[in-house]
């Protein structure tokens, strides 16, 4: 435990409510131990510029309550150059930095696995509003942002009431739709729309249809961003401003809301300061065991690590974005588990999906 005298801490890639939550957690549970902590403003771009502060107890008293990060955050293209990157390790040097928590998603955690092989041992804290990190069952962020996007749909529902309308809501989440299915089943929503499962329209057009002629007034359809068709001259364009069109030519006035990055913001939830919290402490703790290049996961609700390398193939495995070789540096166990950990959640998405075709009319 004496091998570690100072850590850097930052955050990188999109901001997720519970983001201070885990720098708290890691500055102190560090402070504990004897361990000094900096604070790396503007994530990675902070060590490629030398941007630091020291962190105290006092330092992140009362963030664990703000959205967003006190430490900024930053996508730097810089870092991944060879250039960036003798940049970010003489900052390290400079400043007796032994080792790195890095909060964020997978590119945060591609930059960790770049800090590791270059002398500086880093473990990864999930941070993403998305839950698109098919390694772990949960993402510090996500609860925040569903309950942001449930507050909304739920005032959007009252003026859909009171004018017999449809609102067609976008929401964020990339390549994955747990946002839109999760939101879309807690609001009533007629219709849910998300990538990774195949959508009827004609049959959603003629659920909506036939609600009205049953009598409901206002309604609601979940779109995630990451499903898109083409326009007539071959552009992928969203799919969600498409079918508020098309719902509106069937008769049904509809209206179309794109939530876009208010779904960030906001304090996070008790879930994600919990979370976040848990998370922080077992990176720390990671460190002090001699261990690094590992992502903090929760598995059916433990809090457990996984190798980074593993974590990112698993989820490009699960997109159908592996490339040639991606596998080659596992044996056939490890393709067997990240093949489970696939399977484990298409299940849920399919099993939600199915439950909510049943009762989302």
């Amino acid at each position: 435990m004496s091998k570690f005298k100072r850590i850097g801490v930052l955050t990188s890639g999109g901001d997720a409510p519970g983001m201070n939550a885990a720098v708290r957690a890691i500055t102190r549970k560090a402070l504990s131990e004897g361990v000094e902590v900096m604070g790396v403003i503007g994530g990675y771009s902070g060590l490629v510029n030398d941007n630091m502060i020291p962190l105290e107890t006092g330092s992140v008293s009362n963030i664990i309550t703000q959205g967003g990060t006190m430490l900024y955050s930053d996508r730097c293209l810089e870092f991944k150059t060879e250039e960036g990157m003798a940049k970010a390790i003489a900052t390290c040097k400079r400043h007796g930095i032994d080792a790195i928590v890095a909060v964020g998603g997978d590119g945060t955690f591609r930059g960790a696995t770049d800090l590791t092989l270059h002398g500086i041992p880093a473990i990864g804290v999930t941070g993403t509003i998305d839950n698109d990190i098919t390694a772990t069952d949960y993402t510090v962020g996500f609860d925040t942002a569903m309950n942001t996007i449930l507050y909304t749909i739920d005032r959007l529902r009252d003026t859909c009431e009171s004018h017999a309308r449809c609102n067609v809501v976008e929401v964020m989440g990339r390549d994955c739709g747990q946002l839109s299915l999760m939101t879309g089943i807690a609001s009533g929503a007629v219709a849910i729309c998300m990538p990774e499962v195949e959508f009827d329209e004609a049959k959603a057009l003629e659920d909506i249809k036939t609600a009205q002629a049953h009598g409901k007034r206002g309604m609601i359809v979940v779109v995630s961003e990451g499903v898109t068709t083409t326009d007539e001259n071959g552009k992928k364009i969203p799919y969600s401003e498409v079918l508020a069109k098309k719902i509106n030519e069937i008769g049904i006035e509809t209206k179309f809301v794109r939530l876009a990055h208010i779904v960030r913001g906001g304090s996070p939830t008790l879930r994600d300061r919990l979370t976040a919290t848990k998370m922080g402490v077992k990176a720390v703790e990671l460190l002090l065991e001699g261990k690094s290049n590992l992502v903090v996961i929760e598995n059916d609700g433990r809090i457990e690590s996984m190798d980074i390398l593993f974590a990112l193939t698993v989820d490009r495995m699960y997109k159908g974005k592996l490339k040639d070789g991606d596998l080659d540096k596992f044996g056939p166990e490890d393709i067997k588990a990240m093949e489970a950990i696939c399977e484990k959640r298409r299940l849920e998405n399919e099993e939600l999906y199915e439950m909510a075709g049943k009762i989302c009319k």
